[in-house]
């Protein structure tokens, strides 16, 4: 069963490599599947936890194939709804955009992975493990290499737990100025403190 799962697994990663056609964004999305699937592993020995684990990790980012100048039109054509603060600042749409072609192009059904998928960037309220899991691994293996700012308070919190982690991460692009704040993020903001006190 474990080698069909691998296999499947395999296909999946050829199949994100062509879609996507871009080496730098394919490779930030491996490196996300498999952050996300070693951090599950540290919390279960679950294959079917881990496999959702690297599938949403794969596909989180695929929405990234479409610039920030055409973003908000193709969520428009997908019928995906959008909020003021994603039109302000196309580039969060790439998470929805990534979840709509997760599910009608790759046919992904599992409804954990999508959710993981379409908060991968900001996070949201009432938040599943997974959805945390996914979050993280994107800022873990963030695509400007292993120099992000917030890396090193990241990891140190992530030894704590994956709340204290996904915490320190929002307030520390709170605290540097970021262009919009997403009302997701806020609410997971929100969310966290009261999980944490």
């Amino acid at each position: 069963m474990g080698e069909i799962k691998d296999k499947r697994l395999e296909l999946l990663i050829e199949e994100v490599n062509i879609f996507l056609n871009n080496d730098q964004l394919f490779e930030h999305c491996l490196a996300v599947a498999k952050t996300a699937e070693a951090l599950t592993e540290e919390l279960t020995d679950s294959n079917e936890r881990r496999s959702q684990a690297f599938i949403a990790g794969i596909l989180h980012d695929i929405g990234g194939i479409y610039p920030n100048d055409q973003r908000v039109e193709k969520a428009e054509i997908f019928n995906i709804e959008l909020l003021t603060e994603e039109r302000e600042f196309p580039l969060i749409i790439h998470q929805k955009l990534s979840k709509y072609l997760a599910s009608q192009h790759f046919k992904i059904t599992d409804e954990q992975v999508l959710s993981a998928i379409e908060c991968h960037t900001t996070l949201r309220k009432n938040f599943t493990e997974l959805d945390l899991i996914v979050f993280l691994a994107d800022k873990i293996s963030w695509d400007g290499g292993d120099n992000a700012p917030f890396r090193q308070g990241l990891l140190t919190a992530l030894s704590v737990n994956l709340q204290s982690a996904a915490l320190y991460y929002i307030n520390f692009i709170i605290a540097d100025g970021l262009k919009v704040a997403h009302p997701w993020l806020l609410e997971a903001k929100k969310d966290l403190e009261n999980q944490l006190s």
